[in-house]
C-alpha cells in the first residue's frame, strides 16, 4: 500500500521519522514524505532510502489565515492525487490540514501523532488564549477525521481528553520516536566532566536556564566543559544570536551550531541537560541515554517520563535555574554517580525507548501488513 507520511519540518522527518518509513517499506510498502523544505536540498536524501519526498508549503509558526489556507490546498491536491491508503502526520498545522484534507478525499486511515503541545497551548496572555481556543476547535476536527491519534505523555493524552478533543478508546501511548540501539552506542566518559545541550534555541527547550546555570558553574568551576548544539529558529520566543555571544565571549559556553550527526557530541558530555518547559519525548534525551550518559531534565509534560529522579539522572522544576545548578554541582563532585546513572540510562533506553519496540506499536496500531521473518 501507500503511506504518506507528513511533517511540518523536514529535518524532523529524515532524523526523527527515518526509522519508521523504513520499517514501512521494509514490509513492502511505497512512502511519500512531505516536508516543508526544497526537494532540491532534500529529495535525494530520501531517495537514497527510497522515499519518495515532496515540499509542501507550511508556515509552521504563522498565524496569517491565507498561508494556512494555502497548505491546506496543496495537502487536498496532494490527498487527492497520490490516493494513499493510510497516513501518518505530525506537528500541529500538518496534522489539521492533513487530517481534513484526507478525510474530505475520503482516506479514512488517517493517523495523527501530538507530539507535544507546543507554548500556545500552555501559554497565557488574551492573544494567546485566542489562538489556544482556534488550535482546540482545529485539533478536535482533526480528531474526528482520525482512526486513532498517537500520543507521546500522559500529560498532553489527559490535556485532549479533559477538553473533549478526543474519546478515550481513540488514543494510542506511544515511548516517544524511540532510538536506534544500533546507531546509538555507550561510549568512554570525558575525563572532566561536561554538559551537553541540544536543541533548537528558543526559550520553550529552556536555554536560557541552561546559558544561565552554565555559566554559575563555569565561575565556580572552570575545568568544566559546557556544549550547546543546535540552530537559530524563526519561532517568536527563538533567541538571536547577538544574545548568545555573551555567554560564548566568556568562555562559559562552546557553541557549535546545527549538527547533522549529534553522536560526537554526546560522546564529549558525562551529563545531557535539556531544561525544556514540555516535550512529546525528546529524542536527544534518548539518544543520549542509549549512548549511556546520566540526565538533567525538567519535570515537566515528555521530559518527565525520561528519568527516574535519582536513578538516571535528576529531574528539576521548570524555569529552576538553581535546582539545575544544584544537580550540575552534585555530579561534578561526584562522577562515579554520573557514570551509574549512565549505565541505568542505557538499560532504560533498551528496556522502554528501543525504535523497533516503539515501530512495532505504532505498525500494530495501524493495522500495517507485516512481512513475517523466516
Amino acid at each position: 500500500m501507500k503511506i504518506a507520511v507528513l511533517s511540518a519540518h523536514t529535518s524532523s522527518l529524515f532524523w526523527f521519522r527515518m526509522d519508521m518509513m523504513k520499517e514501512f517499506i521494509k514490509n513492502g510498502h511505497s512512502v511519500i514524505a512531505l516536508g516543508s523544505e526544497p526537494e532540491t536540498e532534500w529529495k535525494e536524501k530520501f531517495g537514497e532510502h527510497n522515499i519518495d519526498y515532496r515540499q509542501l508549503y507550511v508556515n509552521r509558526n504563522g498565524i496569517n489565515p491565507l498561508n494556512d489556507l494555502r497548505t491546506f490546498m496543496e495537502l487536498h491536491k496532494f490527498m487527492k492525487k497520490e490516493r494513499p491508503e493510510k497516513v501518518f502526520v505530525y506537528q500541529a498545522k500538518t496534522v489539521v490540514y492533513g487530517s481534513i484534507a484526507a478525510k474530505l478525499n475520503g482516506i479514512s486511515e488517517v493517523y495523527p501523532l501530538i507530539a507535544g503541545l507546543g507554548s500556545i497551548f500552555r501559554g497565557s496572555g488574551i492573544k494567546n488564549s485566542i489562538v489556544k481556543n482556534i488550535l482546540k476547535i482545529q485539533y478536535w476536527v482533526a480528531c474526528k477525521c482520525s482512526k486513532k491519534v498517537f500520543f507521546q505523555n500522559h500529560d498532553d493524552k489527559n490535556e485532549f481528553i479533559q477538553n473533549g478533543l478526543i474519546k478515550e478508546d481513540r488514543v494510542v501511548i506511544i515511548n516517544g520516536s524511540g532510538v536506534n540501539l544500533n546507531n546509538f552506542k555507550p561510549t568512554p566518559f570525558p575525563d572532566v566532566p561536561t554538559f551537553l545541550f541540544i536543541g533548537r534555541l528558543i526559550k520553550d527547550k529552556g536555554i536560557i536556564e541552561y546559558l544561565e546555570a552554565c555559566k554559575e558553574v563555569k565561575e565556580r568551576y572552570p575545568h568544566v566543559r559546557c556544549l550547546l548544539v543546535g540552530p537559530y529558529d524563526s519561532n517568536p520566543s527563538a533567541i538571536k544570536p547577538e544574545e548568545l555571544v555573551p555567554y560564548i565571549d566568556r568562555g562559559g559556553i562552546e557553541y557549535f551550531g546545527e549538527q547533522s550527526d549529534v553522536r560526537p557530541f554526546i560522546a564529549q558530555c558525562s551529563t545531557y541537560v535539556l531544561p525544556s518547559y514540555h516535550e512529546g519525548t525528546p529524542k536527544t534525551v534518548l539518544e543520549a541515554m542509549a549512548m549511556g550518559r546520566s540526565i538533567i531534565t525538567s519535570d515537566a509534560p515528555g521530559c518527565r517520563e525520561t528519568v527516574t529522579d535519582g536513578a538516571n539522572g535528576y529531574l528539576v522544576k521548570v524555569k529552576d535555574i538553581r535546582g539545575l545548578v544544584d544537580s550540575m554541582e552534585y555530579l561534578i563532585l561526584n562522577p562515579d554517580k554520573s557514570n551509574t546513572m549512565g549505565t541505568a540510562s542505557e538499560e532504560l533506553a533498551k528496556e522502554k525507548y528501543d525504535v523497533r519496540i516503539v515501530n512495532k506499536e505504532i505498525i500494530k496500531n495501524m493495522e500495517i501488513t507485516v512481512v513475517e521473518e523466516n
